[in-house]
C-alpha cells in the first residue's frame, strides 16, 4: 500500500535534512587537511630555498664556472658559453616570489598598521625585494609591476618592467619597509631562519641590502648611487659576523638540508666538484690561509709525497678535454664540504658582515657616506670577516699574507683588491658571484677557449625562459628589442657598465 506523508513526517523529514546539511562543510573536510597557513612557514620556505638555490645552482656550477671559480668540464654546456635559457632559474625565482608575496597579499593582508602584522609584513617585503634584485640583476628587464599582486589580479601576460624603473622603485619599497620594522610588534621567532624575529638585527640588514641596492647602480646612475648609498650608510649595518644572514646546515639530515655546496655534489656527477685554475691560483700565489680549507691537493701531487694545487682550465675544448687526467687536478676540499661524518654544519650564508665591509670600503673610495682613508679599515674588515666565517674560521692572519695593505697603490688598484676579495668570499653563492664580477670588473678574467655561442667571451646574462617566449611573446620581444645584442649571453643589464 502506497505511504501518505502527513504534515508532521514533513516537518521531521526537513529538520532532519538540516541536521544533516548544517555541518556538511565539517563531515567533508579531511581533518588533516589545511585550512590556514602560518606565514612564517612560508617565510622559512623562501629564505631556505633562495639561500641554497646559489650553492646548488642550475644548471650546476653554469654561473661558477663563468668567474671560474667552478671548472664546469664537459658536463654543462653553458660552462663552455654555449647558450641555453634558464627556464628553471627563472621559474624558481617566480615561485620564491609568487610565494613570499602570499604574505602580503593573503596571509596577513589589511594588517599593514596591527601589530599582530605589521613587522612580519615588512620583513617578508624585504625578503620579497632581494630575491627581485638577484632576479633582474641575472636577467636584466623582468615582470615587476605586474606580477605578485595576489590571486585576484594575475596576469598571464605581464609587462617586461625596465631595470632602472625596478631599481627605483625597490629602494622606495625598502625605505617603506625599514620604517614599518618595530620591536613591540609580533614577530615569526623561530620561523625567521636569519635573526630569530630580532627587529634590530632586520633594521641593519634592511640598511645593508640598500646598500647593496645603491652600489649595484654605481655605474649607471651616479647620482641615484650617491643618494641610496649615502642614506644607507648613515643608517645601522651590519656591524659582525653575528649580524649574517644565514641558514643553518645539518649534516645527520637528508641530503636537502646539507650545505648546497656538498649537495651538489651528492646529487649530481663528482666531475662537478672540480676547482677553476683562475680561482686555485689565486689562493696558491698570494698564500691565503683559506686554501687548505678551500681546496684539496691533487691526488698524484699526494702520492708523489709532495701535496700541490692545480685547478682545470674553464670553457675548454673537446680536445683539451680528452687531455684532462682528473688526478692531477684539484677538487674543493674533501674534508671541508664533502664529508658529512667530519665537517661541521657549515652555515649556507645569504648576506654578511664581509659583503657589507666591502660595499663600504667601494663608496669610501667615492666619499660617500665616508672619507678615502677610511677605505682600507673597512677592506681589512671585510677581508677579516670573511677569513673568519665557517668553514675557514681563520681569526689569525698570518704576516705572510700581503693583500691587507692599500699603500702605494691607485684608486684602481685599490678597487681591484676589493672585488678581488670579495670574489673569493663568494666561494659557494655563484650568483652574486657573477652579478659582483660583471658590475666591478674584477678580479681580471681571461674567457675560455671554446667558442661556445659568445665566439669566447664570458657571458654577461642569463637568457629568459623559454615559456616567455611561447605564452607572452608581445612582452618578451619588447624587453629583448631593448637588449643591445637581442636575448643573448652577450646583452648587458642596465647597470653593467664595465
Amino acid at each position: 500500500m502506497k505511504k501518505i506523508l502527513t504534515p508532521i513526517y514533513l516537518a521531521v523529514a526537513l529538520l532532519m535534512a538540516q541536521a544533516c546539511t548544517n555541518d556538511f562543510e565539517q563531515i567533508n573536510t579531511p581533518p588533516t587537511s589545511v585550512t590556514t597557513i602560518d606565514p612564517g612557514l612560508v617565510l622559512s620556505k623562501v629564505q631556505r630555498d633562495a639561500a641554497f638555490s646559489e650553492g646548488y645552482e642550475y644548471p650546476n656550477n653554469q654561473f661558477g664556472s663563468w668567474v671560474q671559480q667552478w671548472a664546469g668540464g664537459v658536463l654543462i654546456s653553458s660552462s663552455r658559453y654555449v647558450q641555453q635559457a634558464d627556464t628553471d632559474l627563472w621559474a624558481s625565482h617566480y615561485t620564491y616570489l609568487r610565494n613570499i608575496s602570499q604574505i602580503r597579499n593573503q596571509l596577513l593582508k589589511g594588517l599593514e598598521n596591527d601589530p599582530k602584522g605589521r613587522t612580519k609584513l615588512a620583513i617578508a617585503r624585504i625578503v620579497e625585494i632581494s630575491i627581485w634584485q638577484r632576479l633582474t640583476d641575472l636577467f636584466g628587464d623582468v615582470p615587476y609591476s605586474q606580477s605578485a599582486l595576489g590571486v585576484e589580479n594575475v596576469s598571464n601576460q605581464p609587462a617586461f618592467d625596465t631595470q632602472e624603473s625596478m631599481y627605483k622603485s625597490l629602494i622606495t619599497t625598502l625605505d617603506a619597509a625599514i620604517a614599518q620594522l618595530n620591536a613591540s610588534d609580533d614577530n615569526y621567532g623561530t620561523a625567521d631562519f636569519y635573526y630569530k624575529g630580532d627587529v634590530a638585527k632586520w633594521k641593519k640588514y634592511g640598511n645593508s641590502l640598500k646598500l647593496r641596492l645603491g652600489m649595484r647602480v654605481r655605474y649607471a646612475d651616479v647620482a641615484l648611487a650617491q643618494k641610496t648609498v649615502t642614506e644607507a650608510m648613515g643608517q645601522p649595518l651590519m656591524e659582525s659576523n653575528a649580524d649574517n644572514a644565514a641558514i643553518p646546515t645539518y649534516n645527520d639530515a637528508t641530503n636537502a638540508n646539507v650545505h648546497p655546496v656538498l649537495n651538489h655534489w651528492l646529487a649530481g656527477s663528482p666531475d662537478l666538484k672540480y676547482l677553476a685554475d683562475r680561482f686555485v691560483s689565486q689562493l696558491v700565489s698570494t698564500n691565503d690561509p683559506r686554501l687548505p680549507r678551500l681546496v684539496e691537493p691533487t691526488v698524484n701531487s699526494v702520492k708523489a709525497g709532495k701535496p700541490a694545487y692545480k685547478g682545470i682550465g674553464v670553457a675548454l675544448t673537446d680536445a683539451l678535454l680528452k687531455t684532462i687526467i682528473k688526478d692531477d687536478y684539484s677538487t674543493a676540499s674533501q674534508m671541508t664540504f664533502f664529508n658529512k661524518a667530519y665537517t661541521p654544519p657549515i652555515p649556507c650564508q645569504q648576506f654578511t658582515f664581509a659583503d657589507v665591509s666591502f660595499y663600504k670600503a667601494e663608496a669610501a673610495l667615492e666619499g660617500w657616506g665616508s672619507t678615502a682613508d677610511q677605505a682600507e679599515k673597512f677592506y681589512q674588515d671585510g677581508v677579516k670577516a670573511a677569513m673568519s666565517m665557517a668553514p675557514y674560521n681563520v681569526t689569525t692572519i698570518p704576516t705572510t699574507y700581503t693583500e691587507l695593505s692599500f699603500t702605494g697603490l691607485t684608486k684602481e688598484q685599490k678597487l681591484e683588491k676589493i672585488g678581488t676579495q670579495k670574489w673569493i668570499q663568494l666561494f659557494g653563492r655563484s650568483y652574486e658571484a657573477f652579478i659582483e664580477w660583471r658590475r666591478m670588473g674584477y678580479p681580471k678574467l681571461t674567457p675560455g677557449p671554446n667558442l661556445g655561442s659568445t665566439n669566447g667571451q664570458i657571458p654577461r646574462r642569463s637568457v629568459y625562459s623559454t615559456q616567455e617566449t611561447l605564452l607572452n611573446k608581445t612582452n618578451y620581444d619588447a624587453a629583448v628589442a631593448r637588449l643591445a645584442s637581442g636575448d643573448s649571453y652577450l646583452s648587458k643589464v642596465w647597470w653593467d657598465k664595465r
